[in-house]
């Protein structure tokens, strides 16, 4: 008998995500699908859509953006259509795909997960904007984003002691959303399988070797991928803590991902193209599994698998905020803008 717990106040968390397959990804790690609470009532100007369930211990909230949007403004329609609508939602969780940067300090690989936290000014995310991503163009600006909720960030340290502690519970939950909807193993028209596609289909080129050839990476030179990759020993993703950059532009070339580093001057782990639209007005952790690497090579095959990992770190996360800690999320309506700073 489906579930309807009527009073959507009830509801704490607001899940964000952009692609329908971080959706899919999101909604197939539910414990719990729910029907839409009979007292709730959409308002006017909100025509997002909602999925509701139970991830643990927490009743979530998920929307996502229309078909074919993305960027910052699109981003924060989103959001403010989910705080019109649902003015009671404590804490916000951002989660989906991102591009990783890797460096030889950060051994990132597809697959992985990053995680926004502060590192010096910054709140967790760094918002950059570009005459344009091509090499050769200089940026414009960039500013410091609002701190997430203290609850997850709280959540979040305990969860990286436990990972000190223990192997994190991703690929059992990814194992466990496989078993319940066997069809996510199974490519299809639209998008790959959301399991692992194998440490061969990672390849990691050099900044100067642009792409050659159709949507793969056939045709391109093996002698120029980076060398010196150790073999990962198990298919388990690593989770990166550290800053995200934000912004409008797609990054789709090596040499414009070392600029924008360059010119940040932070220790950036992923780009994505969201998080600098919600940080101000809907505090939110944001949530990435590295889909691609930022480059001429980027390709859809890592990404559903991508959005699974970082919606199972997601999942895994609400498990360390307290059950009966709603009067402790910050209310969206406090607002955020007073921390942010612009360089």
């Amino acid at each position: 008998m489906p579930i309807n717990l009527e009073n959507p106040e009830r509801y704490t968390v607001g899940w964000i995500s952009v692609l329908k397959i971080e959706r899919t990804a999101a909604t197939a790690l539910l414990d719990e699908r729910h029907d839409e609470p009979t007292e709730f009532e959409q308002h006017f100007k909100d025509d997002n859509s909602y999925t509701w369930g139970r991830m643990g211990k927490h009743n979530v909230v998920i929307a996502s953006f229309e078909a074919g949007d993305s960027g910052t403004s699109s981003a924060a329609l989103v959001a403010e259509r989910m705080r019109n609508s649902l003015p009671h939602i404590k804490a916000g969780l951002l989660v989906g795909v991102g591009g990783g940067i890797p460096s030889a300090r950060r051994d990132i690989r597809l697959g992985d997960v990053a995680v926004s936290l502060r590192k010096g000014q910054s709140g967790g995310v760094v918002q950059y904007d570009f005459v344009k991503a091509n090499p050769g163009q200089k940026h414009e600006s960039k500013g410091f984003l609002g701190k997430p909720p203290g609850v997850l960030l709280k959540a979040l340290s305990a969860l990286q002691t436990e990972h000190d502690l223990r192997p994190s519970k991703i690929s059992r939950f990814l194992d466990e959303m496989v078993s319940r909807y066997p069809s996510l193993a199974k490519p299809t028209d639209e998008s790959a399988a959301f399991t692992f596609p194998g440490s061969d289909a990672d390849r990691l080129f050099t900044d100067d070797y642009v792409h050659r050839g159709g949507d793969d990476c056939q045709m391109c030179d093996e002698g120029q991928l980076v060398p010196a990759r150790r073999p990962r020993t198990a298919n388990h993703p690593n989770i990166h803590y550290g800053v995200i950059a934000s912004g409008n532009t797609v990054i789709k070339d090596a040499i414009s991902r070392k600029k924008l580093i360059e010119h940040l001057s932070e220790d950036c782990i992923c780009y994505e193209m969201e998080a600098a639209g919600l940080m101000n007005n809907f505090p939110c952790l944001v949530i990435r599994g590295i889909g691609n690497y930022a480059d001429s090579h980027k390709n859809d095959e890592w990404h559903p698998y991508a959005a699974a990992t970082a919606a199972a770190f997601a999942k895994e996360l609400l498990g360390f905020v307290p059950r009966h800690a709603p009067e402790r999320f910050e209310r969206f309506e406090e607002g955020y803008c007073s921390s942010c700073q612009s360089h």
